[in-house]
């Protein structure tokens, strides 16, 4: 079998210098702390032959809930090694989420933070998963104190393009998650094309080694596991580690780094730092944002303090990155260098995107409509869901994605809406259907309706509009309280209204376009 484990490829582009520093970060008592190369070669297959002596069956997942932490993308690395199923999950999720995860997925492996050793590994064991370990955001829990006894030298797993290398799952507009399967040729795919055209380089960079990359994303979503540690380690570039992200903290690192990846949440909350100006930018090469809608006074704001223009993209957890502002002057379009706030940038190289009418036509250029793609980078299917699979792809072939946008005549991609309803929130989605079913089902409560409206630091929040049954009372914040007990805190509505009825059509739908103008200015 031939080896396109993702893996071999991110271990072949190290430095030849293997005790040079990959990861700086700074340990739980504020001591500063240094990973090498050699390190993460070393410590990734003391884990991988960990996970191998377990014998677990071909294809196997190894779910994953913890803290942010260098060891947690060890572990990641120490799947793909192992030739194993890497699912990671969003720390915030509750327990009926992750039994649902569980349940779904399978995994023969749950790694849990030690503090939910003991409600994540009930739900485990009842779901048949059989093995459970611990790993804290301080380099302590049981899968350590295990891989400290194997060896550290492994030969990744051969795997080819097509086998499974991560399920992310993302939830769908019925409420129900759906767990997206990509493989080694989606994700390397993606890391190469996105290597070459964001001009990551290993010459020059504040400390003469190239490019060094500021890491303050979460690590359980595409853009913190797969296109930041991808982008790094496939160019032998150092990472400037945040656990948390400290706005204070990334602008004081920004002089010893050339790159910086954020949810536009992050570059509002930077923005707020006095410290933030074009002296702490001097040194950074690229800033680039996604994972929602970039408002046009932040891309605005950014460029008048840092002098740096943001390159904003566009991806999604079944795609990896589908488009992308151009990086230089050198861009692949001739003339077309700019990055142009308020859009996404062009296909990248060997997306193909197109937007077409709710019939399947192409809709001309600057004209509206349901956007489609297909690529190496495109996900094989969602897991266990061979009709949702097949209901999602065109009869020829293309993905569709459910957003609604515009490409103009020089081919600048612009995201106008998603036709699911989706609410970005601080870079998460946030899908109302799943927040209406848990409203519904509460006593009293005889419909609801969740939308998103505007918010200036995370983008978009959910309200919740809710009609009570006759005769019941209902109060608004002990709705929000039960809404906290069952679901991670970013998809909690951040008001809740009780009213007498909802806008409908004639047809009876609640018309949600009315609910979000009659709410838009509330967070102004």
């Amino acid at each position: 079998m031939s080896q396109h484990n993702l893996f071999t490829a991110l271990r072949a582009a190290f430095p030849a210098e293997m005790s040079r520093t990959a990861v700086e970060t700074t340990a739980a008592d504020g001591a500063p702390l240094f990973y090498t190369w050699d390190d993460l070669d070393r410590a990734s297959a003391r884990i991988a032959n960990l996970l191998a002596s377990l014998k677990l069956p071909e294809g196997s997942r190894v779910a994953v809930q913890v803290e942010k932490s260098v060891e947690a993308m060890l572990l990641y690395l120490a799947t793909l090694r192992a030739g194993y199923v890497f699912l990671p999950l969003n720390t915030a999720y509750q327990s009926a989420e992750i039994a649902y995860f569980i349940g779904n997925a399978e995994p023969a492996v749950v790694v849990c933070t030690p503090g939910n050793f003991g409600w994540v590994s009930k739900i485990a064991f009842t779901q048949g998963t059989q093995h459970v370990f611990t790993l804290g955001d301080d380099r302590t829990g049981s899968l350590l104190e295990r891989a400290v006894h194997h060896h550290d030298v492994q030969e990744p797993v051969a795997r080819q393009a097509d086998d499974l290398a991560a399920i992310l799952y993302t939830s769908g507009t019925t409420g129900r998650s759906k767990g997206a399967m990509l493989t080694h040729g989606n994700l390397l795919s993606n890391a190469r094309v996105l290597q070459d055209y964001w001009g990551w380089t290993s010459q020059g960079g504040p400390q003469g080694h190239g490019d060094v990359l500021i890491h303050a994303l979460p690590i359980f979503h595409v853009h913190g596991l797969f296109v930041a540690i991808h982008g790094a380690l496939l160019n032998g570039s150092k990472m400037i580690w945040f656990a948390r992200f400290d706005p204070r903290a990334v602008v004081a690192a920004m002089p010893r780094a050339t790159v910086f990846m954020g949810v536009p949440t992050l570059y509002v909350r930077l923005l707020a730092e006095p410290g933030l100006d074009r002296d702490a930018a001097r040194n950074m090469r690229l800033f680039i944002a996604g994972s929602a809608p970039l408002l046009i006074e932040t891309f605005n704001a950014w460029q008048q303090r840092t002098g740096h223009t943001i390159l904003e993209r566009y991806g999604m957890s079944e795609t990896i990155m589908l488009t992308s502002n151009p990086c230089g002057a050198d861009a692949r379009h001739a003339g077309q260098s700019e990055r142009r706030g308020g859009t996404v940038g062009f296909a990248l190289p060997g997306v193909g995107l197109r937007v077409t009418d709710d019939t399947g036509q192409p809709v001309p250029s600057g004209e509206i409509g349901n956007i489609q793609v297909q690529g190496p980078n495109v996900f094989k299917g969602y897991w266990r869901m061979p009709d949702k699979t097949a209901e999602e792809f065109t009869a020829d072939g293309w993905f569709k994605t459910g957003d609604v946008g515009k490409v103009d005549e020089r081919g600048y991609v612009s995201i106008v809406g998603r036709s699911k309803d989706l609410i970005i929130s601080g870079g998460y989605n946030v899908y109302p259907a799943e927040i209406e079913g848990c409203i519904n089902d509460m006593a009293g409560v005889a419909e609801s309706a969740v939308v998103g409206v505007p918010h200036p630091d995370f983008g978009e929040v959910g309200v919740a509009v809710v009609i009570a049954k006759p005769g019941a009372q209902l109060v608004p914040e002990a709705i929000i309280a039960t809404l906290k007990s069952q679901l991670a805190n970013f998809k909690i509505p951040r008001q809740c209204f009780v009213v007498p009825e909802l806008p409908r059509n004639a047809m009876g739908k609640v018309q949600k376009n009315l609910l979000r103008e009659q709410y838009k200015a509330l967070f102004a």
